[in-house]
């Protein structure tokens, strides 16, 4: 089984033999030495146990260094010998052990199809952030919009200068009218198609890749409060990487690596944070209900006994800081933590609307499972891993040298992030570059619901023209009429439905945005309106307007049995008094 691994490292550069045949072979060598361990013979010398199987991989590229660890750190080479010995002492508890973690054979995993399969999913991830922002770009950032972009980079540039090109990276920069807005969107949406249709780790879908990265960066930055979520930085952070994707072992990795920090730092946020709701896995008993958008099903999930809340909160832990180390063990083992990590973002999507969030996750997940894996699950045979052509000696170094930096590079900034979770500081040197490259969201942190909302806050537009008698603006998709039903929005992303759950949560000193919302209202900006799923005002604006806010609930099976309603509410009084234009 193992000879079948080394054999897929090495090639043809290493003939193997069972050693009754090498015996015959070298017959100075004593019988008793090839039944004790295994035999590597290479330029007229010998070396045997595991100095045998380090010379073996010293002739891999890229492999040499477990040679040198071996021959360089003191005490290193003592325990080797005795952990070989220990396992060929041990061999069919050894056998057995492989087989329950590797299967029938653990030769060099390859990711060619799990490669292929993720940059198109990347691409149609793309796809739909782009389609999904470009339906909102006018009524949140464009002229008539909420916070236009022209106000933000003059505002930018007016605070920090010239520096404000690389505080605020964006090509809006250059061009920030109407149809920049709408070329750069749609243009975005338009080159992900052709990155789906791509030949995978082409040079063509590469460049895509890059300008994609481009695009998207420059309306995160530009959206402003509309665009800071975590999943548009996990798609920068993504889309980063997948510039330079390839099917080998590194570039893999770090797909691997972002995944992890993402699931590890999840739920490390959430016991770090000290809320009592997580501590206590109370946490699941009130988020279906106080979530931004839920869905039908997160009304049924509410009612489920604490029970099973509780066991539902513990296996959120379990998946977000257990299954994250399975990730770097052997096949079988990053297969548990890809199969349980796409069940339970799928659990996620069935029960909240949370934009292409889960899409890109479960994308990530490809990374963990190898192409035998994956064909057996198409219905083919398992593929072999083929061997490489190698091109030229120049490409396959600059292969590597972009690896390499492309390794350190990120290592080197992600792992003093995640080491800041948990109280390290980094280095001064460290830190600098960090706030260097975190406009760029090339590395970032993760962690949503760190602190447990555990009620339901909801802003109420409400408009008048005499003071005395309001109607509200009813929003699209988040809670407003007690009779409509959680709607399905993802994988697009109401970012102003989104984003007025988070004023709920707060006052309206710390959203000053939201003062230009209703100012829009007041001017009765068509963009804006178009944001909206009623205008109760539709010949001509009102002459006041206010914000007024309640405390929703989902109702239980009585109270909708007698009702019909889904939500009930109370009012928690106003949350911004009537005022209207000047000269109204």
């Amino acid at each position: 089984m193992w000879v079948g691994y080394w054999n897929s490292l090495t090639g043809d550069r290493v003939e193997y033999a069972p050693w009754q045949s090498a015996a015959r072979r070298f017959p100075d060598v004593p019988r008793s030495d090839f039944q004790k361990a295994v035999q590597y013979f290479e330029n007229g010398k010998r070396y045997s146990g595991a100095e045998a199987v380090l010379h073996l991989l010293a002739s891999v590229p890229g492999w040499h260094w477990t040679l040198w660890l071996y021959q360089h750190i003191p005490g290193l080479a003592a325990f080797t010998e005795w952990l070989y010995a220990f396992v060929a002492g041990h061999r069919n508890a050894g056998y057995r052990v492989s087989r329950a973690l590797w299967g029938k054979s653990a030769e060099n995993a390859s990711y060619s199809i799990a490669s292929s399969l993720f940059s198109r999913a990347l691409a149609l991830i793309y796809l739909i952030a782009f389609a999904s922002f470009g339906r909102q770009i006018r009524g949140l950032i464009g002229a008539q919009g909420i916070l236009p972009v022209a106000e933000f980079l003059v505002e930018v540039k007016r605070q920090i200068g010239a520096s404000g090109f690389w505080q605020a990276p964006t090509l809006f920069w250059w061009a920030n009218g109407e149809l920049a807005l709408e070329f750069i969107v749609w243009g975005g949406a338009a080159l992900a198609c052709v990155a789906a249709i791509a030949r995978p780790h082409s040079w063509g879908q590469k460049a895509a890749f890059a300008v994609l990265f481009a695009c998207y960066l420059s309306i995160v930055t530009g959206g402003q409060i509309f665009m800071g979520y975590q999943w548009d930085y996990l798609l920068l952070e993504a889309g980063f990487l997948a510039i330079f994707l390839k099917p080998a072992y590194t570039r893999v990795w770090l797909f691997r690596w972002l995944l992890f920090r993402l699931m590890l730092e999840s739920g490390a946020v959430k016991l770090l944070s000290g809320d009592p709701s997580w501590r206590g896995l109370t946490a699941l008993a009130v988020h279906y209900e106080t979530q931004p958008l839920p869905t039908p099903v997160a009304w049924y999930m509410m009612q489920a006994p604490l029970w099973f809340q509780k066991v539902s909160t513990a296996s959120v832990f379990f998946v977000e800081l257990i299954l994250p180390f399975l990730m770097f063990g052997p096949r079988r083992l990053k297969q548990i933590a890809a199969i349980g990590t796409i069940l339970f973002e799928i659990l996620i999507l069935l029960t909240g609307n949370y934009t292409f969030f889960n899409l890109l996750a479960i994308a990530l997940c490809l990374f963990l499972l190898d192409d035998r894996f994956l064909s057996r699950i198409a219905g083919d045979r398992p593929l072999r891993q083929k061997p490489r052509h190698p091109g030229s000696i120049k490409l396959v170094r600059s292969n590597r040298y972009v690896s390499a930096f492309l390794f350190a590079f990120l290592m080197a900034l992600s792992l003093p992030q995640l080491g800041g979770m948990i109280g390290i500081e980094a280095p001064e040197p460290v830190g600098r570059a960090l706030a260097w490259a975190s406009p760029f969201g090339v590395v970032n942190s993760y962690g949503l619901f760190a602190t447990m909302t555990t009620t339901r806050p909801e802003i109420s537009i409400e408009g008048s023209n005499d003071d005395i008698e309001w109607q509200p603006y009813i929003f699209r998709y988040k809670p407003g009429p007690l009779n409509r039903a959680p709607g399905w929005v993802a994988p697009s992303q109401p970012r102003l439905d989104w984003q007025m759950w988070f004023a709920a949560l707060g006052t309206y000193r710390e959203n000053p945005w939201l003062l230009r919302f209703m100012m829009r209202l007041l001017q009765g900006s068509p963009p804006v309106l178009q944001l909206m799923d009623r205008n109760p005002f539709p010949g001509q604006p009102p002459k006041y307007i206010r914000a007024t806010v309640y405390r929703y609930r989902f109702t239980n099976f009585d109270e909708r049995r007698q009702t019909g309603n889904w939500w009930k509410r109370e009012s928690l009084g106003t949350y911004f008094p009537p005022i209207s234009l000047r000269g109204q």
